[in-house]
């Protein structure tokens, strides 16, 4: 690797991330069912049907990867709670095994000085919340604060920070519009009520968490470089609505109250009612911003209904997931959102990696790469002002790749998901060796 800790500034966090429902082992621990399990149940929708029921079995194997962590040097660890651990139904009864389970993790970091960053929602809803009509049910926003209440009235002393909601867009419009994961929907009126929803959920569990008294909350989305597929006026436009639905709605919603005009002529005859006046609600202050970042698409018009685009397979190198490696974008990324959006907020990259088709036996080389011309972008961005303020590697291990099952690989150590042996790869070992430097 070629940087070393005094390359960022001082006070600089080095952390990994994962989620709960890609490593805990669901099965585990008196857990309630989630859209997830219903899926990936549905013949078609993941590769082989697999599903986390088992994962990397972390429930029960923490205190190995957490030492994992610790003698990586890491600083920080960047993990989710299940909601359905926690109260299997949603509401209601709570499970002690799944609040237990969270207090152990929090002081199994603190006791590694490895500082907590919790995210309460990566991806999976509990299945009875989603016969209810999940992200498209208002009600969402406030079952999620009180979810957030009571896991963070255990936890959330002890924590160095928390978001809400991982990367709005999956949440919303791949589940929702494309289909792609839970809840497996194509329904732009869904989709509309959930790119909504996600964001007055995400106001409600600030607010519940300031309540508490928590500090250093924020946001997290995933961003893309959207480059038109060819020189075309055509092309231009539905990059700029790509970037609209992916970069701009979110981050519109957040900090500017309002959501792009381009984006709206598709989804405003299908909002819920009365979707204007919730802005106040979110743009509840928050302390810091994450920025998920993997790739840049090329996007061209296409003969079909609102948004009329598709992606074109564009000439750079690919990951393992087909998507070009585009360092370049990252430095992009975060000095347009200073500029436009989040001025002096503290930044954070929460996640970035590859899949690679690596094994014990083939080092993972790639993946070094791809995370050295990624450092080298941020710093980039950081010698132009940027306050940046800490990188966040995915993934600690190989996992649950959600509807591609276990066959992408984005861990910095290898899981044999047969006998669940954790080996760290030649890029663990090269950020280790970075970190000590």
């Amino acid at each position: 690797m070629n940087f070393v800790r005094s390359d960022f500034p001082p006070g600089f966090l080095f952390a990994a991330a994962t989620s709960s429902y890609q490593i805990e082992g669901h099965g585990s621990g008196g857990a309630g069912p989630t859209h997830w399990d219903s899926f990936a149940a549905t013949p078609g929708n993941v590769v082989r049907a697999e599903n986390g029921q088992r994962a990397c079995d972390h429930y029960h194997r923490w205190e190995e990867d957490l030492d994992l962590m610790q003698a990586m040097g890491l600083d920080a660890y960047r993990f989710s709670t299940s909601w359905a651990r926690v109260l299997p139904e949603g509401r209601g009864a709570i499970n002690p095994q799944g609040l237990d389970f969270y207090d152990r993790l929090v002081d199994g970091l603190l006791a590694r000085n490895l500082k907590p960053m919790v995210t309460l929602y990566h991806w999976e809803l509990p299945a009875a919340l989603a016969d209810l009509g999940g992200w498209r049910n208002p009600d969402v926003a406030h079952w999620m604060a009180d979810f957030a209440t009571i896991i963070m009235t255990r936890i959330g002393d002890r924590v160095f920070s928390a978001a809400p909601i991982n990367e709005p867009w999956c949440v919303a419009w791949l589940s929702h519009f494309m289909g792609q994961q839970a809840p497996g929907l194509r329904d732009i009126r869904a989709t509309a009520h959930a790119m909504h929803h996600v964001l007055t959920a995400h106001g409600r569990c600030i607010q519940a968490m300031r309540a508490l008294g928590m500090k250093n909350l924020g946001a997290v989305c995933n961003f893309e470089l959207a480059h038109p597929a060819d020189p075309s006026p055509d092309a231009a436009v539905k990059a700029r609505l790509y970037d609209g639905i992916y970069n701009r709605f979110f981050v519109g919603g957040l900090f500017k109250g309002t959501y792009p005009e381009e984006v709206m002529e598709g989804l405003s005859p299908h909002m819920p009612k009365g979707w204007e006046n919730d802005f106040d609600l979110i743009r509840s202050p928050i302390d810091w911003f994450g920025i998920n970042y993997y790739t840049c698409k090329r996007i061209a018009p296409a003969p079909e209904a609102w948004p009329g685009f598709s992606e074109v397979e564009g000439p750079l190198p690919k990951t393992q997931m087909g998507w070009e490696i585009y360092p370049d974008g990252l430095e992009q990324i975060l000095t347009w959102l200073q500029r436009d959006y989040t001025g002096a907020l503290p930044l954070y990259v929460t996640e970035s990696g590859m899949a690679n088709a690596d094994t014990p036996q083939r080092p993972d080389t790639a993946r070094i790469d791809y995370l050295d011309a990624h450092l080298a972008a941020a710093r980039r961005a950081v010698a132009q002002g940027v306050p940046l303020k800490g990188y966040t590697f995915w993934s600690l291990m190989d996992n649950y790749e959600w509807a591609l099952g276990y066959e992408k690989r984005f861990g910095l150590v290898h899981v044999d998901f047969e006998t669940l042996t954790r080996t760290p790869k030649a890029s663990y070992h090269a950020l280790r060796e970075a970190l000590a430097r």
